[in-house]
This record gives structure tokens, sequence and C-alpha cells, in this order.
């Protein structure tokens, strides 16, 4: 599956969210999200407009080897 390459920070955040991740802090343009789930995992996404394909494949990849789950599943619900 391609990646969109029109995704915003909120969007990212949101499908995060809906995954058990929250957001813990906010430093600068980057947002800290965290998965409380044992072991707990960070993330960070950055507050752009559109987030570049490269750091977008970075995060979702991080995420779906966290909460194990299929890479294509997660950017399906994008």
């Amino acid at each position: 599956m391609k990646l969109p390459s029109d995704v915003s920070h909120k969007r990212i955040i949101a499908l995060l969210e809906q995954k058990g991740y929250r957001v813990v802090r906010q430093r600068g343009s980057h947002i800290r999200l965290q998965h409380s789930g044992p072991p707990q995992h960070h993330l960070s996404v950055p507050k752009h407009r559109i987030v570049r394909t490269g750091t977008l494949h970075t995060i979702l990849s991080m995420a779906a080897s966290h909460l194990e789950i299929p890479f294509d599943d997660l950017l399906s619900e994008l």
C-alpha cells in the first residue's frame, strides 16, 4: 500500500490515540505520545501541516511493531 503524501500531524495523533497512545507533552515543534501498556512506548510526532512520507513511515512502523499489528492495517486506518 502506498503512503499518502498529505497527512497532517493531527491525523497521525488521532489515529495513535485510537490505538491507546496519549499525548504527554510538547516541546517546540514535536509532540510526544506514550502508550501505557506494558512495556511503555514513546513516539514523537512533528507538529507539521504535512508530515513527510519517510517520517510517517517511521512513526507508523514503530507503532505497528509495538502494537504487534501489521503495518498495512495501521496504514489503512489512516
